[in-house]
């Protein structure tokens, strides 16, 4: 009778009975989630570049406003690094993250309900703080999980993000309806399913004092890294120069040359720049990181007179052409600066030094953003500002080439350790 009492019982779901903080994420599962993570954040990023269309339609302004507007996003990455980019390796990658979600889903909010430039500049600072904080939790969680499939995500990850993030943008402009509403309520979406994987993660630091002056910025690297920063940091400013054109100026020139209206052609220049980055990051992830700065140099110098010679022409065919060949530059460069440097870091100094990575290479992003901005409107217009900014990135990584030759053979030696 017993017996028959006990399989009379419905069947229980020990898995359904776990408390939460027990079900966690396997490995591979929160390295997808984090990589993701970077994926949202930046696709936010580049998600208004073909929207500054729109608002510039319907609040006049000029395309300083543009520039402005995409160089305050950047300042405030900086900003969010600087002070915020070293706290998860003192309270933990997960709470840093939770509060980075909560505060880039408020940046969507005043994004959609934005009625003017002052709501935009907003939006605009509070996702780039928001951005500024995770991007260096989320680098160091991926290497804390499994550091060399870590290191190639974390060269992967920004470049899908901003890839896709300026295409489907430009796609729900043109297409859907409610073009300055759409796309920020599906990242808000986004970020709240992200929120909820984060809390099924397991945290990968124990906490430790520190954490009140790490909030104060300063710039502090470990003895094994220093050298290596030094020789990635020219080649990182000079790769995301190259993203700040395509980001600021981009959209207006394809447009121009294709003589088209079409908002996907807004965003097409940065999709192919940062597309066919994704696809040189694992294409090329074998080379040694010297090599690949070499190779970054090269491609990037290459692409630019390409596409100076077609905004001369006037050739679209051309402009992405050149696109594409300084993408295989904006890809290698990112990942050789990335593998040169972070293999060498412990677990306990991966955020901080990440974070003045990204430090550089925003720096190289926001600042020649903004003075081109100022020169579309003071100077030469849309299409000598173009040429002098791509004169200007080659000059950069002619530079980053002679600190490359005068680094010499030791950083590639200590990133192969």
């Amino acid at each position: 009778m017993t017996d028959l009492a006990v399989l009379a019982e419905p069947a229980v779901d020990t898995q359904a009975r776990r408390p939460l903080r027990d079900r966690r994420l396997p490995p591979s599962a929160a390295l997808l989630l984090l990589a993701s993570i970077t994926v949202s954040f930046l696709a936010g990023s580049s998600a208004p570049t073909p929207l500054y269309a729109v608002y510039q339609g319907e609040w006049g302004f000029t395309p300083i406003t543009t520039t402005v507007v995409f160089g305050v996003y950047a300042l405030a990455v900086l900003a969010g690094l600087l002070t915020l980019g070293k706290l998860s390796d003192h309270v933990g990658r997960r709470p840093v993250l939770l509060a980075a979600l909560a505060v880039q889903a408020v940046s969507m909010v005043v994004f959609a309900t934005a009625e003017g430039v002052p709501a935009l500049l907003v939006a605009r600072i509070v996702q780039g703080i928001s951005t500024g904080a995770a991007l260096g939790a989320i680098g160091a969680g991926m290497m804390d999980i499994n550091r060399p499939r870590g290191t190639v995500a974390n060269a992967v990850a920004p470049g899908v993000g901003t890839a896709t993030g300026a295409l489907v943008s430009g796609v729900v402009v043109q297409y859907l309806p409610a073009p300055t509403h759409l796309i920020y309520l599906a990242l808000l979406a986004l970020f709240a399913l992200q929120a909820v994987g984060v809390l099924l993660m397991t945290e990968t630091v124990t906490r430790k004092r520190g954490a009140l002056s790490s909030l104060v910025p300063e710039i502090k690297l470990p003895r094994a890294v220093r050298r290596p920063v030094l020789v990635a940091a020219p080649v990182l400013f000079a790769v995301w120069a190259l993203a700040g054109l395509y980001g600021s100026l981009g959209p207006a020139l394809a447009r121009d040359l294709v003589g088209s209206s079409s908002f996907v052609f807004g965003g097409l220049g940065l999709f192919v720049l940062a597309g066919v980055a994704v696809v040189a990051v694992l294409a090329l992830r074998g080379l040694a990181p010297r090599t690949l700065m070499l190779t970054s140099v090269a491609t990037l110098s290459a692409g630019m007179a390409v596409t100076l010679v077609s905004l001369a022409e006037g050739s679209a065919a051309g402009f992405f052409l050149g696109t594409a060949v300084a993408g295989v530059g904006f890809g290698s460069g990112f990942q050789g600066g990335i593998r040169m440097v972070m293999p060498l870091t412990e677990p306990h100094e991966s955020s901080g030094v990440l974070s003045l990575l990204y430090v550089v290479s925003y720096l190289g992003m926001g600042g020649p953003a903004v003075l081109a901005g100022f020169l579309v409107v003071h100077a030469g217009g849309l299409l000598t500002t173009a040429r002098e900014y791509g004169i200007a990135v080659i000059v950069l990584a002619g530079i980053a080439l002679l600190g490359l030759l005068r680094g010499g053979p030791a950083p590639a030696l200590a990133a192969r350790r």
